[in-house]
């Protein structure tokens, strides 16, 4: 098996809408495009898609990977499988307020049903997806500890969970001998929100990367996942508008940046924001439903962007 913090297949595919507004078959496509084109990492999560399934539940997601898994044999050994545990509602209507939580308890539930609807042994990253502060942490860290103990989980991350809180977990799980967070999750793109705002569908306060976090992750160690860094399109769609939250003068500034360096290669913009996630060390997570957007950002994998269109991409923010 291959060291599964390689960066050979540096996309990951994200499989939120699988089985809910991605129908099955289609799910199938893509899935077997992305092993095609030598991608490794699938993510997904338990309560995925609660909010477009008439259930009121997740695990639709997860189902159709595992019957994607089921249906190719040699699959298994050429993809990793990263899901999210914590937010699943506790019954329909009930999330925010009522959900599942990250007790060792809920923690050790949520694992066993996201292991057999994938129909896996193992679970190569498992992420904390949103924080339970009615939790102690403690025994957060030790509810994972027991299942990388086993061997049925072999990494362990965190979604939309402030820096601190983080730090913490990782000094717990040091100081127990288990295995420590070493991924973050978080909503990225090139484009920087005017402060004290979040894009759409970013409901958790600490789900927008910062600088601090960028820093902490740098300074450990930590790889950055990007959830939504295409702005659902809205970078090459021009039937879709970028976020008013992404309307300042240094968003006019970084965006005439942007198609200086698209124009200049022959590419799409949402092509270089994923070379430019990539060149800075963030991994995107890709979330289209169809084939040609699933090779665009393939394609974007092999744009090394020169110092100098870094420079000129960094610069306005």
């Amino acid at each position: 098996m291959t060291d599964l913090k390689s960066p050979a297949s540096p996309i990951v595919l994200g499989a939120m809408s699988f089985g809910t507004l991605v129908d099955p078959d289609t799910s199938f496509a893509l899935l077997d495009r992305f092993v095609e084109r030598g991608g490794t990492w699938i993510d997904t999560a338990d309560c995925y898609s609660f909010w477009a399934d008439p259930t009121g539940h997740g695990g639709a997601s997860e189902t159709v990977i595992g019957r994607w898994l089921a249906s190719r044999p040699d699959a298994r050994e050429r993809v990793r499988i990263s899901t999210k545990i914590g937010a699943e509602p506790l019954w329909p209507g009930s999330w925010p307020e009522h959900r599942t939580g990250l007790s060792s308890r809920a923690i050790r539930e949520a694992f066993d049903g996201s292991r057999r609807r994938l129909g896996v042994d193992v679970i190569d990253l498992l992420w904390l997806h949103q924080e339970d502060r009615a939790t102690p942490l403690e025994e957060t860290v030790e509810g994972l500890a027991a299942l990388t103990a086993e061997g049925i989980v072999r990494r362990v991350g965190a979604s939309n969970h402030p820096a601190w809180r983080v730090e913490r977990a990782r000094a717990h799980a040091k100081a127990i001998g288990s295995t420590a967070i070493d991924a973050f999750q978080l909503n990225s793109t090139y484009l920087q929100v005017r402060p004290g705002t979040r894009p759409p569908g970013v409901v958790h306060p600490f789900g927008v990367l910062s600088d601090e976090q960028w820093d902490f992750a740098a300074a450990n160690g930590i790889e950055i996942w990007a959830y939504t860094p295409l702005l659902s399109g809205a970078y090459d769609n021009p039937d879709k508008s970028i976020p008013q939250v992404y309307e300042h003068p240094g968003s006019s500034a970084r965006l005439a940046a942007l198609a200086e360096a698209a124009a200049e290669r022959g590419v799409g913009k949402g092509q270089i924001v994923l070379a430019w996630q990539l060149a800075h060390g963030i991994r995107p997570i890709l979330g289209g439903s169809k084939l040609d957007q699933l090779d665009a950002a393939m394609d974007a994998a092999a744009i090394a962007l020169t110092e100098e269109e870094l420079v000129k991409l960094d610069g306005p923010r």
